[in-house]
């Protein structure tokens, strides 16, 4: 695809994204009701449903006949280009009024993501990227930083519930072992707000084990964009699994992170 049809779609996701974040800025802080869907751990409200429907109706309205693969709303459509959709990221800090959420929209053709938009409606930062670069704000984005471990700032949601559960000790023990090797490490509650900021250098590596093609198609852009790194750990963005992304010179040879990579599996 070329760069400008590629803007051109980035510019679709930024109005849906906008348009579904004004809503859940407005209702932030209202302790929305809470409904879950796997387990008590997977939270759902009126709001992630509705944000989905908006954006759903602004990209077809924009794209018409598109594919559009939506965290609540499963796929709709046959279309050539691809629409990944996150409406809430980090449901779980939005229902109960923690500032660390977002709406995530990338679109994708073959086996390539060319455009997508994180947008935290908080702060009003609009992360923006195309095949010809990455934005926060308008300003390029450059992913730099930290270089080893020792210096730099994790960001990752492991271990979930699941994985404490099935691992016991052991994923403890592999927790314990990011804790101490890295300066600083959160767990802030929102994949795409983590690569994010990752792709703008505000922090160095951002782990997870099981996430979903929404949760990562359009950070993965931004990160690689702005000049990070993006691996998949199961072979593709486009199907459930595990992910690292680090800045630009990070040495990920030498972390302890290297044997995810390496063995191309999960912890």
């Amino acid at each position: 695809m070329d760069p400008s049809t590629s803007a051109e779609l980035a510019t679709v996701a930024v109005e849906a994204a906008r348009t579904a974040g004004e809503r859940l800025r407005e209702v932030f802080r209202s302790r929305p009701a809470v409904e879950t869907k796997s387990d008590f751990h997977d939270p759902v409200t009126e709001h992630d449903r509705a944000s989905e429907e908006t954006i759903r109706e602004i990209i077809e309205s924009r794209v018409p006949g598109s594919t559009v693969i939506g965290e609540e709303g499963g796929s709709a459509g046959s279309g050539e280009i691809r629409w990944y959709v996150d409406p809430i990221d980090g449901t779980a800090n939005f229902a109960v009024g923690l500032p660390f959420f977002c709406v995530s929209i990338a679109a994708a053709v073959g086996d390539e993501v060319v455009a997508g938009v994180v947008y935290d409606p908080v702060r009003d930062d609009e992360f923006r990227a195309d095949l010809g670069g990455s934005w926060c704000n308008g300003e390029r984005l450059r992913s730099a930083g930290a270089t080893r471990d020792r210096e730099a700032v994790l960001l990752t949601s492991y271990p979930t519930p699941r994985e404490v559960t099935a691992g016991g000790d052991g994923t403890l023990r592999r927790f314990g072992r990011m804790v101490t090797s890295f300066a600083s490490t959160r767990r802030p509650g929102s994949t795409a707000l983590k690569l994010a900021h990752v792709a703008g250098g505000w922090a160095d590596v951002a782990y997870g084990s099981r996430v979903s093609p929404w949760d990562v198609a359009a950070g993965s852009l931004l990160i690689r964009q702005a000049g990070g790194a993006f691996v998949p750990l199961d072979g593709s963005i486009f199907e459930p699994g595990g992910y690292i992304a680090h800045v630009g010179g990070f040495d990920l040879a030498g972390s302890v992170m290297n044997d995810l990579v390496l063995n191309g599996r999960q912890v």
